[in-house]
């Protein structure tokens, strides 16, 4: 995070300056603004005063990261720019990650005097999972996850040589089988996705009744409730390892139920609901779960629920409304490029994964994160000035 901080920080300056509006006059900005100064008051009255100062800096920094990265996205070919990058740089997770698991590598590797440091845990962490340079398996998928829709338009990209295009192939199926070897229902969930939003809807009246061909199986796999006459088949056909980890069932009477999603959610509301308005603090929810259930969960695995546990409801409706209005917004308007849909789906597929896991607490992904949503910011702004432009 420090190098991080070392490269952005400077670049953020830069793309703050000589803008045409301050930051507060633009309108998007002011659901950041109301949810950072919640934040601020928040801290006062936190259960670990300590912690919620600290967990600010999960927030505030990318707030002004939103405006600032905005002028290196602002134009379609930046964004296309950015989007290649990115998949550029997912080569060192998937070579990492697939050489723990195949060839017996392990670290941690660090170089600069520790500022980069890659984890890379023998076998996978957890155990059997690959988790590449990450420090847990479902990071790493996620980090796979919001890069997928950005590969497979680089892979569908017209106009590549035949050289090219066989690398891009060669590094989408690396990927793809990275992402599949994470174990991760959230991120084999985004390879589905991610294919038809990409594509786009021209290819829909072929590609949706091939996906739910594909998919029928699965579901009658994993569902519960399903006639013997047809799960037993279905599990026949799709592979034992996808079907029981989709169905949780090599875990079932394992797990303790404070051990479970659900669990976790119902506490979160029940924090909730004593402290809606300015929350209990970063980091709370860690602190207060292992006391009231006995056992130790470092976050509520939603993003929504452990924002309102944390700064309360009005900060977590100000920032999920931001999010959801990026969404809707930009797809509104106008018809997308091809990068432009795939830079659109990886925000959807963020959106999605948090809705059960918080990667966001990963520097990396955070970063990324807002990069995109700047991107869809930039968008619309980029479709606003051209609609009132003359001629």
């Amino acid at each position: 995070m420090l190098l991080a901080s070392l490269l952005f920080v400077p670049a953020l300056v830069l793309g703050s300056l000589r803008r045409e509006c301050a930051y507060w006059r633009d309108r998007w900005n002011w659901p950041l603004l109301l949810a950072g100064t919640l934040m601020l008051l928040g801290c006062f009255s936190a259960l670990r005063v300590d912690l919620a100062w600290a967990g600010l800096a999960n927030w505030l920094p990318f707030f002004w990261g939103f405006w600032g990265f905005q002028p290196y996205v602002a134009e379609a070919g930046a964004r296309r720019r950015a989007a290649l990058w990115m998949v550029a740089g997912t080569v060192p997770v998937v070579v990492t990650g697939l050489g723990q698991l195949w060839l017996g590598w392990q670290g941690p590797w660090q170089s600069l005097g520790g500022l980069v440091i890659w984890f890379v845990a023998p076998g996978g962490e957890p155990a059997g999972r690959l988790s590449g340079l990450f420090d847990y398996a479902n990071i790493a998928a996620a980090w796979l996850a919001l890069v997928w829709p950005l590969i497979l338009a680089a892979l569908v990209q017209p106009g590549l040589d035949h050289r090219r295009r066989s690398v891009v192939l060669i590094l989408a199926v690396a990927l793809v089988t990275a992402l599949v070897l994470t174990e991760s229902r959230n991120g084999w969930g985004a390879l589905v996705l991610a294919v038809p939003l990409v594509l786009g809807p021209v290819s829909w009246p072929w590609l949706l009744p091939l996906l739910a061909l594909g998919l029928i199986p699965v579901l009658l796999a994993v569902l519960p409730g399903v006639p013997e006459l047809l799960q037993d088949p279905a599990r026949a056909l799709v592979p034992e390892s996808v079907w029981s980890r989709l169905s949780d069932s090599r875990y079932a009477g394992k797990r303790a139920l404070a051990s479970t999603r659900l669990s976790q959610w119902g506490l979160a509301l029940q924090l909730i609901a004593e402290r809606p308005w300015l929350g209990w603090g970063a980091a709370a929810f860690s602190v207060l779960y292992p006391l009231r259930t006995g056992k130790w969960h470092g976050h509520s695995h939603n993003l929504p629920l452990e924002l309102a546990v944390s700064s309360g409801v009005p900060a977590a409706l100000a920032l999920v409304g931001l999010v959801l209005a990026l969404l809707i917004v930009s797809l509104r308007y106008n018809r997308m490029g091809l990068f432009d849909r795939a830079w659109w789906a990886a925000v959807l597929v963020l959106v999605v994964l948090h809705g059960t896991d918080i990667p966001f607490f990963d520097s990396r992904l955070n970063i990324a994160g807002w990069i995109l949503m700047a991107g869809l910011r930039s968008r619309i702004r980029q479709t606003e000035s051209a609609a009132v432009s003359p001629g």
